[in-house]
């Protein structure tokens, strides 16, 4: 069976995500797009999609009998209504994160989820489908013992001018959130956040670096150093600390050189090179989860618990190092 794959958001994820499904992947094609700007839709349809159908709205076309399964790549305000659309049309969707920009809607797509009683919806944290965390998982489930820390850091070179302190936790250490709960098949019960001094080059409403504190139910202590104007290189770091040793995220593979007297190795500087390969990987899986007519990978709840997350850890942004409560629901059948 092939899947019929319509694509609501046409940016540059959606363009990527529509060449990766037509040029890359199997078992799926782009059969349908929709974009507020239609020359950006018209785009997408003559460089990698020639087949597809441009509808004016993401409801007409997750109402298309012609589409099977939904993408959404769209601009995170709009993400709740279609990935509720397509749940209410009963067809599997992959929703880029965030699954919505509160935690009031994300808990709404859980319901509608858990009212149909099927298992539709992937968020799109590629990073459970790094090799180098998976590696990492293994080896912390396995050889270390029980995790007591962990040490983990999200560089980025820089940000725009826009970028506020916030948006450090919704934007950037969202996929720290996901990532280290399911390296740890544990929960938040705690955030704090303390400020060390400014770098230069962050601005009035702006505190970087950060570092976020989380403690799990299970008693692990997480620290993750955010700074988004390191200059020098997107460098994603995760050191587990466990009761019989210590394990580390490897270093994305890079030639280390002898060369003018100095012993080096790249670093990367775009997060999209970081992580390339993962989402093919975690494409695939929505692909082959699709044809099945379910959804596989990073579900709602867990957009939803990262939601819930984000706004304790914005909160403790405020707090002036004080710790803010994590009060998770309790977890629907569905997802367990």
């Amino acid at each position: 069976m092939t899947v019929r794959i319509g694509v609501i958001g046409t940016g540059a994820i959606g363009r990527d995500h529509a060449r990766r499904i037509n040029q890359v992947l199997g078992g799926a094609t782009v059969v349908a797009l929709s974009d507020l700007n239609r020359a950006s839709a018209e785009a997408v349809k003559s460089d990698v999609a020639p087949d597809a159908a441009i509808f004016t709205t993401g409801e007409e076309l997750i109402a298309s009998p012609d589409v099977d399964a939904v993408l959404v790549t769209s601009w995170g305000a709009t993400h709740e209504q279609y990935v509720l659309a397509a749940i209410a049309a009963g067809k599997p969707c992959f929703c880029e994160k965030p699954l919505a920009t509160t935690a009031d809607g994300a808990k709404r797509i859980v319901d509608a989820e858990v009212a149909h009683g099927k298992r539709l919806v992937q968020v799109g944290f590629m990073r459970r489908y790094d090799a180098g965390y998976v590696a990492l998982k293994q080896f912390v489930d396995t050889k270390i013992g029980a995790p007591i820390m962990v040490h983990a850091a999200h560089r980025n070179p820089a940000v725009p001018e826009q970028y506020v302190t916030p948006m450090a936790i919704h934007d950037t250490m969202i996929h720290e959130i996901d990532v280290l709960r399911w390296l740890l098949n544990d929960d938040y019960v705690s955030a704090r956040v303390l400020f060390p001094r400014s770098a230069a080059r962050s601005h009035a409403k702006l505190r970087d670096p950060q570092i976020v504190i989380l403690e799990t139910a299970k008693g692990t202590i997480i620290d993750v150093e955010i700074f988004v104007n390191c200059h020098y290189g997107y460098d994603i770091q995760c050191e587990v600390v466990g009761e019989d040793g210590i394990a580390s995220l490897p270093e994305p593979l890079a030639i280390q050189s002898r060369l003018g007297a100095k012993l080096q190795n790249d670093i990367l500087t775009d997060w999209k090179d970081r992580f390339i390969a993962s989402y093919d990987v975690e494409l695939q899986d929505f692909i082959n989860a699709a044809g099945k007519g379910t959804a596989a990978g990073p579900n709602s709840w867990d957009g939803y618990v990262a939601a819930i997350t984000s706004d304790a850890c914005v909160a403790a942004q405020e707090a002036e190092g004080a710790a803010v409560a994590i009060n998770l629901p309790t977890r629907p059948a569905l997802y367990n």
